[in-house]
């Protein structure tokens, strides 16, 4: 009995809640409910932690370099497409980079913005083959809680984002992490051809410093919001969970820089997609 009025008032509470999300975004593919996109990670959860590895463990790893390839500059046309139209449908349109609020109209940039934005939520779940792939070739210790957090995370929170606020400046952090995606992919889509190209990669370097300068710029900007007098964005907990997010690792990458750089420790040379450079 208990337990039949703990779950009547959760959905009478959801009801509730739902009411509020954004009318445009109706009948969009897996935006009807959380259910679908949260089904979906913990389905890629259970693969890549448990299910993957116990089916390839007698097996010998996959052979991917082709499809990776074809995989890692699809993303970087994506992220390219990605980024050119987050510009235009605001940043580069009108967009202060201080309190842009929400545009809940039905004009041609906003209705552009909300399909920007559903466009990078569900770009989330292609880029859930970055695990797989590490779970298909063998490479069981790229599968860490780190990784895991992340390919998980972003889908799971841009579907409220995009639910309840599709652009506005919660949406910066997007637009950087697909400019950023593009150097990032391009790198690992050069690497994935094979050892003849590697001589290619001489930028490796930089990688790092550009995912620090992505992760400051979103902590700054978004941290405006705490500054800023009569900030009259809709959600403000979207901004403390971004500015938390971008926080966390701004200060894993910085430890990362610490031990890699200055105690001049040498990390493997290790590819996200778990292709070495030396292979």
């Amino acid at each position: 009995m208990a337990l039949s009025n703990l779950t009547s008032k959760a959905v009478l509470l959801y009801d509730e809640w739902i009411k509020d999300a954004d009318p445009r975004l109706e009948g969009w593919p897996l935006m009807s409910s959380p259910f679908p996109t949260t089904f979906i990670i913990g389905t890629y959860i259970y693969f890549v932690t448990s299910l993957g590895p116990k089916l390839m463990e007698n097996k010998k790893p996959f052979e991917l370099r082709q499809i990776m390839a074809f995989y890692n500059f699809s993303v970087v046309i994506l992220s390219l497409y990605m980024t050119y139209e987050f510009l235009m449908s605001g940043w580069a349109t009108g967009y202060s980079f201080r309190c842009d609020i929400v545009d809940y109209s039905r004009s041609p940039t906003a209705l552009r913005m909300v399909r920007t934005c559903w466009l990078y939520y569900f770009s989330k779940f292609i880029e859930l083959l970055d695990t797989i792939f590490f779970v298909l070739r063998k490479k069981n210790n790229q599968v860490t809680f780190l990784h895991v957090f992340h390919h998980s995370i972003m889908p799971w929170t841009w579907w409220f984002g995009v639910k309840f606020a599709a652009g506005g400046l919660g949406t910066f952090h997007a637009l950087l992490n697909c400019i950023v995606h593009v150097i990032m992919y391009t790198y690992y889509g050069i690497c994935s051809l094979g050892p003849a190209y590697h001589k290619y990669l001489w930028w490796k370097k930089y990688m790092t410093t550009i995912q620090l300068v992505q992760f400051i710029m979103i902590t700054a900007h978004i941290g405006q919001i705490y500054i800023m007098d009569d900030c009259p964005y809709q959600y403000p907990i979207f901004m403390f969970i971004i500015w938390l997010y971008g926080s966390m690792f701004l200060v894993l990458f910085l430890h990362f820089w610490y031990h890699a750089y200055t105690k001049g420790q040498r990390l493997p040379k290790m590819t996200r997609n778990g292709i070495r450079k030396d292979q």
